[in-house]
């Protein structure tokens, strides 16, 4: 066996080219998304056709997706994990451990979208698309914890690599699996550009892919030149990726459960619009948030210049039908005052001669 050499720079380059091109796998494409929609929120209007993510058939095609990577993952990761104790190779049994959980992540995600296809109830008026959400960022916070319990692994392995890793039926095991996991990435892909859940499950069959391209370097390397710390060395970078992949996931879901204000949208920007309608005088308690990507809410209390109920008809239908166009804001709730009643809402109780002067 070749003796331990230093980690020579073209082996850095490869798994830092490998890094960027899984990154660029892993983000949305942003031409399948309406010009005036942002990451949380794919929006339609008069130019664009129905939105996928209420199609029952989208829906239907999601779980078949879901299902179909669940059992080529989950028959996969048994026979790779009885093959990394044979071969002694730890980035082999981290990724079947990592490909074990996935199968848990994929079973929550199938679960999480069937739920969500429930109608609204009197007792769940907004619908259950939210389990969704709840689905992605227990999936993130599980992708978290698996890449550090792989760096950990490695970093011990680092200090005490193992002697004997079998390369062979390590890198035959590896390419197997990559082409398993490329398959089920690219099942998901599609519906991970609308679907924060989907997305989830993406992200780890892409941490998957970058696994097993890592155990195929290592595998390699051990074969060619006896470094059997290579082995530590992949897993401590893949346990990198697959975090660093993790952390946008996690802050996306956890911003649409605080409901706080999409990212893409403005409440300044958005106040101004409001107030370019010539009836409208004052707004005021103006909240935004989103129930689950492309569901955003927006309500508003608006003071109007007085007029007649067709009117006030009119220029609700016209403030909904902007909202929507302008900032794929696809539910409105919008309470239009007289100015005087804003401002009575507002004081302490007047005196009979007060409130005849204000009037």
């Amino acid at each position: 066996m070749a003796q331990n050499q230093p980690f020579p720079v073209t082996l850095e380059w490869s798994i830092a080219i490998l890094c960027c091109i899984l990154f660029a796998l892993s983000e949305p494409d942003r031409s399948m998304l309406h010009p005036h929609s942002g990451p949380l929120n794919p929006i339609t209007c008069d130019c664009c056709p129905p939105d996928p993510t209420h199609d029952p058939e989208v829906a239907a095609a999601k779980l078949q997706r879901l299902w179909l990577a669940l059992v080529l993952m989950g028959s996969f990761a048994l026979a790779e994990g009885a093959i990394a104790q044979v071969s002694h190779s730890l980035a082999l049994l981290a990724e079947s451990v990592h490909m074990i959980s996935d199968c848990l992540a994929l079973g929550l995600a199938l679960l999480a979208s069937w739920l969500a296809q429930r109608p609204a109830t009197q007792r769940a008026t907004f619908g259950y698309r939210r389990i969704e959400i709840f689905a992605a960022l227990v999936n993130g916070l599980g992708l978290l914890a698996i890449a550090l319990w792989i760096g950990g692994e490695a970093i011990a392995h680092l200090q005490a690599p193992h002697e004997d890793i079998l390369s062979r039926p390590m890198l035959i095991t590896a390419l197997v699996g990559f082409g398993i996991n490329t398959l089920n990435a690219s099942l998901l892909h599609h519906h991970s550009h609308d679907d924060l859940n989907i997305r989830g499950a993406f992200l780890h069959m892409v941490a998957d892919a970058a696994s097993s391209v890592g155990v195929v370097i290592a595998a390699i390397a051990i074969a060619l030149w006896g470094w059997t710390w290579a082995d530590g060395l992949i897993s401590l970078l893949v346990a990198g990726l697959i975090g660093l992949a993790t952390l946008p996931l996690i802050w996306q879901s956890v911003r649409v459960l605080l409901e706080t204000v999409p990212p893409h949208l403005d409440v300044d920007t958005i106040r101004t619009h409001l107030l370019s309608f010539e009836p409208v005088s004052q707004v005021q308690r103006l909240h935004l948030w989103a129930i689950a990507p492309g569901q955003v809410m927006l309500a508003a209390h608006l003071s109007v210049s007085p007029t007649h109920v067709d009117g006030r008809d009119r220029l609700l239908a016209e403030l909904q039908t902007s909202l929507h166009e302008q900032f794929g804001i696809s539910q409105c709730y919008l309470q239009m005052t007289h100015p005087y009643s804003a401002l009575m809402s507002s004081l302490p109780s007047l005196s009979p001669s007060q409130d005849e002067a204000l009037r």
